[in-house]
């Protein structure tokens, strides 16, 4: 029960709402509550405030949130192992991904087996450096010129180059190759100033002495 319990509460400090949490656990809300509230005794601390809705979590519980994450990891650390032991390889990878890398999770994900769902949620680097950080994530995937990774162990997996995607019965459809000046005359389609592939673009063209000529922003590599 002790393990339910600090599952119950992670959940609840994910959702910030007992019944979004009660939801994500698949037990009820009145379960969820009593078994908080039995920790609570067990500890002989208070973890939740509360009044008509969730308030967040007291000083307590933010740091008893920390070891919850941290047993919870362990303890699926312990199942694998036991699950080795039995001659199994079984587990769950939990995988994030800034949507700029989604398109190469599949050749990870595909090396798992077709044992369970595979999830990667996606989203920016600081929800991605959150999850890391509280150990909700295995991996993830983002750009390593990143400076915010120190502390974090990395190993690049692909170097990426950049292509300029235009008409095959355009002007430049006799073209190979092109100078970083020359693709600042044309009206071109980027990620949004606030993404990273975004600003290592810009930071060619910096270099380049020119600046890019916007036609079209979108967070989405998607929709580009």
């Amino acid at each position: 029960m002790f393990v339910r319990q600090l599952q119950y509460l992670v959940a609840l400090a994910r959702t910030r709402h007992f019944a979004r949490a009660a939801e994500l656990c698949h037990v009820s809300q009145p379960a969820l509550s009593a078994a908080i509230q039995r920790l609570e005794e067990e500890l002989g601390i208070a973890i939740v405030r509360r009044d008509q809705r969730f308030q967040g979590l007291t000083p307590e519980g933010e740091r008893l949130l920390g070891w919850a994450q941290r047993v919870l990891t362990d303890w699926e650390g312990l199942r694998q192992e036991a699950a080795r032991s039995r001659g199994e390889i079984t587990g769950t990878l939990r995988i994030g991904a800034i949507p700029t890398t989604m398109p190469v999770v599949p050749l990870l994900t595909h090396l798992t087996g077709a044992g369970g769902p595979s999830r990667h949620p996606p989203g920016g680097f600081l929800a991605l450096r959150r999850r890391l950080d509280g150990f909700e994530l295995d991996l993830g995937l983002t750009y390593l010129e990143d400076q915010r990774l120190g502390g974090f162990r990395v190993l690049a997996l692909y170097r990426e180059r950049y292509l300029l995607l235009a008409p095959n019965n355009g002007a430049l459809s006799t073209r190979a190759t092109m100078s970083w000046s020359e693709a600042a005359e044309l009206p071109l389609c980027l990620l949004t100033p606030n993404m990273q592939n975004r600003r290592i673009i810009d930071a060619a063209f910096r270099q380049a002495g020119t600046a890019p000529n916007v036609a079209v922003e979108t967070d989405s590599a998607f929709a580009l």
